[in-house]
């Protein structure tokens, strides 16, 4: 039976800890574990806790963290993704995928092609609903640490502060990724549903971004972020 495992958002130690309510209702009425259970915790500090449940209640479950070890190492690439902000499925599947293929941050980007606009409240309940995603995929996949998820940015504001030794933007017109040197940490930026237009790209050039292709077939919004970040993983990170 596989070990089931969950991020804590709370710092752990060996002992035992009362879990929070919502992880207590997935594990007791979700799962239906029971005393005796083994659980392996995490809660993002790079330190992974294995433990046994010594009380499930319907609103309260209990554990005894009796083993601590290090955790999956993070790929020695540290990657950025402006994602382009895209409708309902298709930037959750982004974000999901960007989080198992080992990207450190993320970023929605708000462009012109933009067909999605977050204000206020709605822009909460995303950014909630978004690094749930990343928790879940993290979970799946044993990251034991959680990818930062920014609040959506203007490309103008993005292209301002993204930091990275290597910046890239997608095109179809450009060198291939791999004619790229390997550097220590890469910024990738992907258009939205209708792409970016070309003055965007060149607003990208001018901010100190290189155009790449990853082929010559044009990908999904959503395929993309998976391809780049698998084939540069595959260059320059830990699939190699």
């Amino acid at each position: 039976m596989r070990l089931s495992r969950f991020f804590i958002d709370a710092p752990l130690s060996l002992g035992q800890h009362t879990l929070p309510e919502t992880q207590a209702h997935y594990i007791g009425r979700v799962l239906r574990h029971a005393v005796g259970d083994a659980v392996q915790l995490f809660d993002g500090s790079g330190l992974e806790y294995l433990g046994e449940l010594i009380e499930v209640g319907k609103k309260s479950v209990r554990v005894e963290l009796r083993e601590v070890f290090a955790g999956l190492a993070e790929s020695p690439l540290q990657i950025h993704l402006g994602q382009g902000l895209s409708r309902g499925e298709r930037m959750d599947w982004a974000i999901q995928k960007a989080c198992e293929l080992g990207a450190n941050a993320i970023s929605p980007i708000v462009s012109a092609r933009c067909e999605v606009r977050l204000k206020d409240e709605r822009a909460d309940k995303r950014m909630a609903h978004w690094r749930q995603i990343a928790i879940s995929a993290c979970e799946q996949c044993g990251r034991s640490a959680i990818p930062l998820i920014h609040p959506p940015l203007s490309l103008a504001d993005w292209l301002q502060q993204v930091d990275a030794e290597l910046k890239l933007v997608l095109h179809p017109v450009a060198e291939p990724l791999a004619s790229h040197l390997k550097p220590q940490s890469l910024a990738f930026l992907i258009g939205p549903e209708g792409g970016l237009s070309e003055s965007e790209v060149e607003q990208a050039k001018v901010a100190g971004f290189q155009a790449a292709r990853l082929g010559p077939r044009v990908l999904r919004t959503e395929t993309a972020p998976v391809v780049a970040l698998a084939v540069a993983q595959q260059l320059w990170g830990d699939f190699s």
